[in-house]
């Protein structure tokens, strides 16, 4: 059990730090195409339609990655509160219920986004012409991410290990043992 959290814990800092990067060239992106735009509005006097929804098209991708590794990283979503004043057993449980949790939410991020995806998939989004499904698919993979790293906890509180740090990033991370 102790080596397959290992090896799943090294795999999860891999792809928070894969979900780091894509989230920053996401926000550079967006930042460009706004500038763009407003370039295009005030300069040229010919605003390109695609810029608003195709920046806010990157803001949800950006968000939602940005926010799933905050999750595995412990700066997002959890009951510190508890955690803070409970010791010992009580502890242990409370960061296995709070990790349920997470995981139930990333769960059901994944599940409602997956539906409503599929409910709007053949309307078009008129100024980029891509599906309106595609606005849900970053809550799809924000949930799936949020409930692979809340798994990744789990596992590592039932093994005793600890959090695998992000690779080119040290130091940083709470102990929640």
């Amino acid at each position: 059990m102790k080596a397959f959290a290992k090896a799943y814990s090294r795999f999860a800092a891999r792809l928070s730090l894969l979900c780091l990067v894509a989230a920053g060239i996401g926000l550079v992106a967006m930042t460009a195409i706004v500038a763009w735009t407003v370039f295009g509005r005030y300069v040229l006097n010919a605003t390109p339609t695609w810029g608003e929804p195709a920046s806010l098209f990157l803001m949800l991708w950006f968000i939602l990655l940005g926010g799933a590794v905050g999750v595995r990283e412990l700066d997002h979503m959890g009951f510190d509160v508890l955690l803070f004043h409970a010791q010992g057993k009580w502890r242990a449980a409370l960061v296995v219920v709070n990790e349920l949790l997470v995981a139930i939410f990333g769960g059901a991020m994944m599940l409602y986004g997956s539906q409503l995806a599929a409910k709007v998939w053949s309307d078009r989004l008129p100024m980029i012409g891509i599906s309106k499904g595609w606005d849900y698919v970053p809550i799809i993979a924000g949930g799936t991410l949020v409930m692979l790293f809340s798994i990744e906890k789990l596992l590592l509180q039932a093994s005793g290990e600890r959090l695998q740090p992000m690779p080119l990033v040290s130091g940083g991370h709470r102990s929640e043992a």
